[in-house]
């Protein structure tokens, strides 16, 4: 059935129905001809499906690749991560950062777990910890073919090509939906957000292996934002080490930031010690200098080297012990 134009979204009114058809056959031929080889891809796992999702929030796709391997053998079911202890998910997850997306998943794991069955719906999955609209979307559209769009960085990057403007944020939304092909609307939008990623970069898109340039009303750089500058600070910390044991402290349940994870302790100046070693550690919008020394600390628990690693540790203590095993 032809579409008349008062029923587009006002940025696709000069697009015609037809060209929309074009557009979903382009994208997904070259969806299924380019896509990368994921592990979570052609997974119909709701479960599955929504531990890649939060893992790729704020984490780059080269890391979440093997951590999602790690993490689902060690949780294969959505049963067996609602049962674990959360030290335990913590310690799984540790490296990763953003710890508040495990605590909740492990909080919605516990939900589903008494819950008849998996939500079926993205209204559903937003009614668990920690989805939101664009998670629910998702898993909602991948498990369950459910016909509703997905709307992250990358795809707002190409509706702005597409459609040339600066877009609000229900308008990104209210043209997604307009674009999906309802009939694979899983693979539809894993096609949008791999073309931003893989292909309509910000600076440099690849207009030329593009497959729906054509339609686009900017093409080339434009989009690219400025980023603020980068934070720079220095940490300190104290190694302790008495015969198989290291000395960790367990940061407050209360902190804001990793609470209750494990670290090493911290050294409030270095008194002109020489470091055993130096390393660079980032998060979120600071690059930290790390410095670690020999020495003692009146406060933590002696901790087996052999089970240090099943702690919840801080990413930047499991990189120092590591560093260190090297």
């Amino acid at each position: 059935m032809a579409l008349e134009s008062s029923a587009l979204p006002a940025p696709l009114k000069n697009i015609t129905a037809r060209q929309i058809r074009g557009f979903r056959q382009r994208l997904l031929a070259w969806f299924d001809r380019e896509q990368r080889q994921l592990p979570w891809r052609g997974e119909t796992d709701p479960y599955r499906i929504l531990v890649s999702e939060i893992m790729l929030q704020q984490t780059r796709v080269a890391v979440v690749e093997d951590r999602y391997k790690q993490f689902i053998a060690r949780f294969p079911t959505i049963g067996s991560l609602a049962h674990a202890r959360g030290q335990t998910v913590l310690a799984a997850w540790s490296g990763l950062g953003y710890y508040r997306r495990a605590r909740n998943l492990h909080a919605a794991a516990k939900k589903v777990a008494k819950m008849a069955e998996f939500p079926g719906t993205a209204d559903a999955l937003r009614e668990l910890p920690g989805i939101g609209r664009y998670t629910a979307a998702a898993v909602a559209s991948i498990a369950y073919g459910e016909p509703v769009a997905v709307v992250d960085g990358n795809v707002k990057r190409v509706l702005h090509r597409v459609t040339g403007d600066e877009l609000g944020e229900e308008d990104n939304w209210r043209i997604a939906n307009r674009l999906l092909d309802p009939r694979r609307a899983g693979d539809f939008n894993q096609a949008m957000m791999e073309l931003g990623a893989m292909v309509c970069l910000p600076s440099t898109p690849l207009c030329n292996g593009c497959p729906v340039a054509t339609m686009c009303v900017v093409q080339g750089a434009g989009v690219s934002r400025n980023k603020p500058a980068r934070l720079k600070a220095e940490l300190r910390y104290v190694l302790s080490i008495k015969a198989d044991k290291v000395l960790l402290r367990q940061r407050p349940k209360t902190s804001s930031l990793m609470a209750g994870m494990w670290e090493l302790p911290e050294m409030a100046k270095s008194n002109g010690q020489i470091p055993l070693m130096r390393l660079k550690h980032s998060i979120t919008t600071t690059d930290y200098a790390v410095a670690v020394y020999a020495g003692d600390s009146k406060t933590g628990k002696w901790v087996s080297l052999r089970s240090v690693e099943k702690l919840a540790l801080t990413g930047l203590t499991r990189k120092i012990l590591r560093a260190l095993g090297k």
